[in-house]
């Protein structure tokens, strides 16, 4: 019997709302579905490509995310994986970090992360063998999600979690917000020439309606402001701009995070 770990696996990006993307994995056959806050999106594409619903996995439990829930189970009887700490209506399989998760059928093995920040119990899921991060709204192309329930401590804590993964790692964000986030970059640090790339690359993508993401791992070390919170280039800019006292890492996230919400 072949290694079901070796099969060819396609991810999809199905977009939903207005700037949401719910993501397909599938192997011709059977999907799974990240984060589907639209069932009708997703029934619409499992149709039409003729797949199976084989599991549900959430990353934490905000309506954009977690919206589809009950139609889809309506349709489909599937576990749904989600955060243990994010109590979250439908969730057959709790999950925190440290628990195994594989879905057979797919040969997926996830490694779950406890990456609490936008929310309390957020959680993202890594296939470490094939290099792929979840990670809701923890982490974006070039930007990084509310606090809503975290501490900027916490949620640089979290953060950290995502920049020790592989540089090759990619990044299957839920929102389609790198061009605003890029923008929000070069006020950082206006000389960063990978920034300056990644807008005329990003930029090009988005006129051809086509997704910015997945990003990877490496590529965001490099241009996202929230990863580059310890380099002396951002630390000086920020202290320049009157909006830290120190070079303390954390306050640059703060002072970051709290000048984004209200960046236009």
């Amino acid at each position: 019997m072949a290694d079901l770990s070796e099969q060819t696996l396609n991810v999809t990006a199905l977009p939903a709302f207005n700037d949401n993307y719910i993501w397909l994995i599938d192997n011709g056959t059977l999907a799974v579905v990240i984060d589907p806050g639209d069932a009708a999106v997703v029934m619409t594409a499992l149709q039409k490509r003729n797949l199976s619903l084989n599991a549900i996995l959430l990353t934490h439990r905000h309506d954009d995310h977690i919206g589809g829930i009950p139609r889809l189970l309506s349709e489909y009887d599937v576990p749904v994986y989600g955060p243990k700490n994010d109590e979250i209506i439908g969730v057959s399989h709790p999950v925190e970090e440290g628990d195994p998760l594989t879905i057979e059928a797919l040969g997926l093995s996830f490694t779950v992360l406890d990456v609490p920040g936008h929310t309390h119990g957020h959680i993202a899921y890594y296939a470490r063998m094939r290099r792929w991060l979840f990670c809701g709204d923890m982490l974006f192309g070039a930007g990084c999600g509310r606090m809503f329930e975290g501490t900027p401590e916490i949620m640089t804590a979290s953060l950290d979690k995502f920049a020790a993964l592989p540089d090759d790692t990619l990044v299957f964000a839920a929102h389609e917000y790198t061009l605003s986030n890029l923008k929000f970059a070069l006020e950082i640090e206006p000389d960063n020439p990978d920034i300056i790339r990644r807008v005329q690359e990003d930029s090009a993508r988005r006129d051809k309606n086509q997704p910015t993401l997945p990003s990877t791992i490496g590529l965001e070390k490099k241009t996202n402001p929230f990863l580059r919170n310890r380099e002396p280039d951002v630390l000086e800019r920020l202290l320049t701009l009157g909006l830290i006292k120190d070079k303390k890492p954390v306050d640059a996230f703060a002072a970051m995070r709290e000048w984004k919400n209200i960046y236009r």
